[in-house]
């Protein structure tokens, strides 16, 4: 399942940005990839691909194509009466389920999907940033805790925080999942992580992570610092008052992740 939590978490973080929700929903092989997600077992799949379909849900427009997508309804539905899910997962499948079954003007099936393919040629940023809502983040003591917590993580690249809110701006490798951040700030036992994101009308919101089981990969040295014109060149954007980066893709000649998700969803859900 490695390699579909790899494609399932970039789905996600693209799907954060509300400029991909309507390409994504539009795509012939994302939903449909999404549905079959959620038969799997696995937890941290399941987690994640709710997490996308949360996010593809905050566009109003794009509620009709995914409720009418196959199997769609049926798989959330069952995930919400399947016994001995996590709390988390449950609760997020519950919620899902209720955006989608909302009365809405239903539109045909995958209408409007034009694409072929989802974002082709398109190429990650070398950065990301990310906003996290920290519990427990309280005084002086506890933002050292994070400090080092976020400093053993490979990839992490610099840091801010803003203690009036208990928040905290982390710029990464665009490899390196949010759940990462989450799962080395729970090892400090005091401290919890939730991402910051903005719906489509612009409001804040509080995304639930899933830190348990994801494992962190730790520097032995403090981590290297992106050089400061790589640092301006990659950074979606100067205020840190938004809530979340903008890894927006960029035309280039090379192929991205997302060829390769293609690939892996060609190559394991269709016959």
């Amino acid at each position: 399942m490695n390699d579909a939590l790899s494609v399932v978490g970039q789905l996600r973080d693209l799907a954060s940005e509300p400029q991909n929700r309507e390409a994504i929903v539009q795509d012939q092989g994302c939903l449909p990839g999404l549905v079959l997600f959620l038969d799997v077992q696995d937890e941290d799949v399941l987690f994640a691909a709710l997490q996308t379909l949360r996010y593809l849900a905050e566009q109003p427009r794009n509620i009709p194509i995914m409720s009418n997508e196959l199997g769609m309804m049926v798989s959330l539905e069952n995930l919400t009466e399947r016994a001995g899910l996590s709390g988390e997962v449950l609760s997020l499948a519950k919620e899902v389920h209720g955006i989608l079954s909302a009365p809405v003007i239903r539109t045909p099936e995958r209408e409007r999907r034009k694409k072929p393919q989802f974002f082709i040629n398109a190429t990650n940023k070398k950065a990301k940033s990310v906003t996290l809502h920290i519990q427990g983040l309280d005084s002086t003591d506890q933002r050292g805790l994070c400090e080092e917590a976020l400093l053993k993580v490979k990839g992490v690249i610099s840091f801010t925080f803003q203690m009036a809110t208990k928040r905290c701006t982390v710029r990464i490798r665009a490899d390196l999942t949010t759940e990462s951040l989450a799962s080395a700030i729970a090892e400090t036992k005091v401290l919890s992580a939730k991402q910051v994101v903005k719906n489509e009308a612009g409001e804040e919101i509080l995304l639930a992570l899933k830190p348990s089981g994801v494992e962190v990969q730790k520097n032995s040295v403090l981590p290297d610092y992106l050089p400061e014109e790589e640092e301006e060149e990659e950074s979606p954007e100067k205020d840190l008052g938004r809530a979340v980066s903008r890894p927006a893709a960029q035309q280039d000649g090379s192929g991205s992740w997302i060829n390769a998700a293609a690939s892996f969803l060609s190559k394991n859900f269709y016959w």
